[in-house]
């Protein structure tokens, strides 16, 4: 039976948990992620997690956050002064928002803190700075 290998497309079903056993991620009820095995399509860890492993294999990875969406970087968080904000947003703690960097490109960040002066924002991925669980089935190689 074939065994996957880089350069392979496969399919696989997943349950994405922290450490603390919260699931972040399930393609339970969808069809299985479709990926190319060491394209960077998905993070370090999974895509070498899934090397040898035969249609209908089941198996456990434990990533460490250097394999997962790496540590948190204190370069990611900022101070954005409360009067550059648009009149009609109230932000408030936890709430998710998106900016646009100088080139126009948006991404999402987190507030994280509200002084009377400016808001504090987190670009990381909410994932960041914590190691993963995942179980996996592979379905197929394509």
């Amino acid at each position: 039976m074939q065994q996957v290998k880089t350069g392979d497309t496969v399919r696989v079903h997943y349950h994405g948990r922290l450490e603390n056993g919260e699931t972040f991620d399930s393609s339970e009820g969808r069809d299985p992620l479709e990926f190319k095995v060491g394209s960077g399509m998905v993070i370090k860890g999974f895509d070498n997690g899934v090397l040898d492993m035969k249609p209908g294999d089941k198996r456990t990875l434990n990533i460490a956050v250097e394999e997962a969406y790496g540590p948190k970087s204190e370069e990611l968080i900022m101070e954005f002064p409360k009067e550059n904000i648009p009149a009609d947003l109230n932000p408030q703690v936890g709430m998710d928002l998106q900016m646009s960097n100088p080139q126009g490109q948006v991404f999402p960040v987190k507030v994280v803190a509200i002084t009377d002066e400016f808001i504090k924002l987190d670009a990381n991925h909410p994932l960041a700075g914590q190691p993963l669980v995942f179980e996996i089935e592979l379905v197929e190689i394509v």
